[in-house]
Formats: C-alpha cells, structure tokens, sequence
C-alpha cells in the first residue's frame, strides 16, 4: 500500500512537472468557450462592456446591438444598414440603421438563411454576393426597399472545401472582378494550389485565375483608395513559440508568391518545410508590416471618408486575438498609417477586450466604414456590432434603450444558465456515435490521458450547458480553429453529438 502511494505521488509530481515545463511553442491560451468548443460568452451587461473599452479622444464606442453569436464579416448599405453574416447559422442579417439622434440599429432581420457557412459578403449593380464554404453566389438585392428578390444563383462551385480554415473571404474588386481567399487546410503543410490563395472570377464566376499564392489564411483585404494598391492580412502559423512568426500585412500583386509553407515573415525558412525549398523562400514576397506573433488580424478597411485627422490615409484592422500563446495578446483594433517612405505605424484604436492579459470579453472580427464616416466592428466572441463615431456625445446620452434581437436571431444556442435534458438517446445511436469518436481520433485533442504532440488536451467537459444536439450539430459543420472540420454529414454528425452529449 506505501509502495502504490510513492507511485501514485511520483506520477502526479512528474505530471505537475511537465505542466510547468510543457514548451510554449505548445500552448493553449485563450478564452476556452470560444477556442475549444466555438460558443459565444453569456450575456454582458452594456454597461459593463462599455466600461471596458477605450478609443481615442474625440471619438465614442456604443453597442449598436448584441445577441448575435458568431457574427462575422459586415457590409455597409448606401442606406446606411448593416450586412453581417453569422457563418455558422447559415445566415445573413441586416441591422437597421440607427434612427436620427440614437446610436443603436433600428432593429434586426434575417435576409437570408439556409447557406453553407456564408462569411464574405458584398455587393454590386444590384447583385449580393456571397462567399461560401465550397462556393460563391449572388441574389438581387435592394438595399432601399432592404429587400432580395429571386434565389441564390451559383456562380462559382467545387471551392477546396474542408480543414482548418473553411471560411471563404470575397470582394468586388475596382476592376469589376471577383476575388476570393481559401485559407490553408492545416497549420503547416503542402497544399493544392487553390489553397492559401487568393482566386480572381470574372463577375460572372467564369475565368478563374489563382492570383496569388501562400497566404496561409487571409480572411482580410481591401484597396488603397488612393493608390490602388491591394492589401490582405494574412494569419502566421502556430506551434513555434509566443513570439514568431509575425502575422502579416501584403501587398498583394498578380502571381505574387508569399511564403506558406516554406517561408515565415521576412523570408525566414520554416523550421519544419523549409529545408529543400531555399529557392521557394528566395522567391517569396515579405510582409510589408508585421503584426505581432498570433494576433490574428482578421478585416482590415482602408477608411473612405474619415471620420477625423488622425485616421485620414489610414487602415483599420481587427485583430482576434491569440490562442497560441502563454500570454494572450491581441483583442483589439488597431489603425495603420502609411508614411511617404513607407513604413507603417501601428496604432491602438479601439482596446479593452483583454484585460490583464487574461480576461478576454470579445473578439474583433471586422471592421466596415459607414455612408456618415461611422465605423461598425462585429466581435463574434461577444455576439456584438459596436459602433465607433467622431465628435458624438457619450452612448448615455445618445440612445434610449438597446434593441431586443435574441427572439429573431438565437441562432439555436442553449441558455448556459442551466442544463439541457439529455434525451434518453437510443443505444444504436450511442455506438455509432462512438464509433465515430475514435474513427476521427477526437481522443488526440480532447483525452488528458492521451500524450499530445502539438496541442494541449483539453476535455469536453459540460457540452450540456451550452448545447443541444441541433446547436452541437451545427457547431461541428463550422468548427472554431483550430479544430479541423470533421469529414461528416449531418446524420453522422447528430450521432457524434448524442454520444458527446452522453458522456456528460
């Protein structure tokens, strides 16, 4: 008995051990809810989050509206609207335009729903387009009667599909043309070459042409209104430590080529696929400004009318934030301003996400510049569109009451506040959810006693507080990164999900 208790405390010493020791290139670190299991926090008081949050003087922040999980990439109308996709419901909202004298929308409605995980958004001569996990389509749309008329015609389908990094950013460039990002499939590996690339259609869909290639995730990009210079945030990889590789900002030009796989940042081999691609990395475009490591800028917006001096020529980019790393970092927006030689300044704008380095209560996703010079940031983290707005008085005294949306736009989550039943679920359900369990190896990431090379183990623990079996279904077609999207239909995935829910 002494002897199994010398052991038993030898192996919780050697365990604690190699939790202190664990490598930071492998670290796990960032708000859990969002990373592991892609739920949005529980409600936040206005007031509260409003506490929090910092712009620069002359300029205020208010919650234009919340109770939108998984908000996305956003869209201003000529009217003055909102078009924010919710990737993972499937959905298009348009958010009113807040009535003269107030600072919140004038209400919430779904446009369109029933897509296959919608995240690019624009629009143009009467057509909304929309980027798609496997494809891009368009639909008539109104932006005065706030409208859309006809369906969704296809434009371009068979997009490389699958991965870590399914969502599908597009554009109507100046040129009329359509352009597309498809993010790599994984952290670090050789891919197809529509992949970690940026695709050009012709309106119609029809001429493809991969215009340029490794950009391992590129979820933002937009034009110099002045230079015509096309710019795109592009996603470092992860597992090499808190602080490399740099995220990045590109000048993106025609058949440019700019490092992933091979090549981090300004040219520097990558330590695991850059050995017998010297030449690769030779040829490979460097950033023209560095983030900082795992900050994962997302949508940048060069800013058309100015809402003040200061941001005339600039950038806005929101930054997500970090996982991979023992510090977090990030959570913010940050403006970049170019000088006549060259170089890019990174300023704070809008921060308070973080705090203390480890209370995150949003996530920066995008950012989109309205008809009056006011600026619209969605946080899918937080399920809120805030609006920024120069020489305004303060969100006190300029709304008077923030819109109700939960009934139209839930989106299918659980209240956390208590437990969802578990059906009593068949027992064939049971076994073949099992079975799908271990085919897809889920113990890898998610069993503590399973030895992890790369990721930190991380048990599912109390599914049943934020889900049920419809909102774990469609959690597991539009997985957060970096969980991979598992190569499942949705039969198969509603019995992973019962079984998910039954270990519980």
């Amino acid at each position: 008995m002494r002897r199994a208790r010398y052991v038993l405390v030898f192996i919780l010493v050697a365990a604690g051990s190699a939790w202190l020791f664990w490598p930071a290139r492998w670290a796990v670190n960032g708000p859990m809810l969002h990373i592991l299991l892609g739920r949005t926090l529980p409600p936040q008081s206005e007031d509260h989050v409003l506490a929090r949050l910092r712009v620069p003087p002359g300029f205020t922040v208010t919650r234009f509206t919340a109770d939108l999980p998984n908000v996305r990439l956003l869209h201003v109308t000529s009217e003055g609207d909102i078009l924010a996709t919710q990737s993972r419901a499937g959905r298009v909202l348009l958010l009113r335009a807040a009535v003269p004298g107030q600072a919140r929308t004038a209400g919430v409605v779904t446009l369109l729903e029933g897509l296959d995980r919608p995240h690019g958004i624009d629009w143009r001569d009467g057509w909304l387009y929309l980027g798609e996990s496997r494809s891009i389509r368009r639909v008539r749309f109104d932006p005065a009667t706030r409208t859309v008329s006809g369906t969704p015609e296809t434009l371009v389908s068979g997009l490389p599909a699958g991965g870590n990094h399914w969502s599908r950013t597009l554009r109507v460039g100046p040129d009329g043309a359509l352009y597309a990002t498809t993010g790599a499939s994984c952290n670090a590996c050789i891919e197809d070459e529509r992949r970690a690339s940026m695709l050009r259609f012709a309106a119609d869909g029809s001429g493809q042409e991969v215009y340029a290639t490794g950009l391992r995730n590129s979820v933002g990009f937009d034009w110099h209104p002045e230079t015509g210079d096309l710019y795109a945030t592009d996603n470092g990889r992860d597992l090499l430590g808190d602080d490399f590789p740099p995220c990045e900002l590109n000048r993106i030009v025609r058949g440019g080529f700019y490092g992933f796989p091979f090549a981090n940042g300004m040219r520097v081999p990558d330590p695991d696929l850059g050995a017998g691609h010297e030449a690769d990395v030779a040829r490979s475009l460097s950033p023209v400004h560095a983030f900082r490591p795992h900050n994962a800028p997302l949508g940048i917006t060069f800013l058309r009318r100015p809402p003040a001096p200061s941001l005339r020529g600039a950038a806005l980019v929101a930054l997500h934030g970090s996982w991979n790393r023992t510090r977090k970092d990030g959570y913010k927006v940050v403006s970049l301003h170019f000088g006549a030689d060259g170089r890019i300044e990174e300023r704070d704008f809008l921060t308070g996400f973080l705090d203390n380095e480890e209370d995150v209560i949003g996530r920066p996703v995008d950012v989109a510049e309205g008809p009056d010079g006011a600026l619209y940031v969605s946080d899918d983290y937080g399920g809120a569109v805030f609006r920024i707005a120069y020489g305004e008085t303060s969100a006190g005294e300029t709304s008077t009451g923030e819109t109700s949306t939960a009934s139209a736009v839930t989106g299918g989550a659980v209240a956390p506040s208590s437990a969802t039943p578990t059906p009593p679920f068949p027992p064939e359900t049971l076994q073949r959810g099992r079975a799908l369990y271990e085919k897809q190896d889920c113990a890898f990431c998610h069993e503590a006693k399973r030895p992890i090379a790369g990721v930190l183990p991380r048990r599912l623990k109390n599914l049943r507080l934020r889900y049920d079996v419809d909102s774990l279904v469609a959690f597991l077609r539009t997985p957060t990164p970096p969980m991979p999207v598992p190569p499942l239909n949705d039969a198969e995935r509603r019995d992973l999900a019962a079984y998910l829910l039954s270990l519980d």
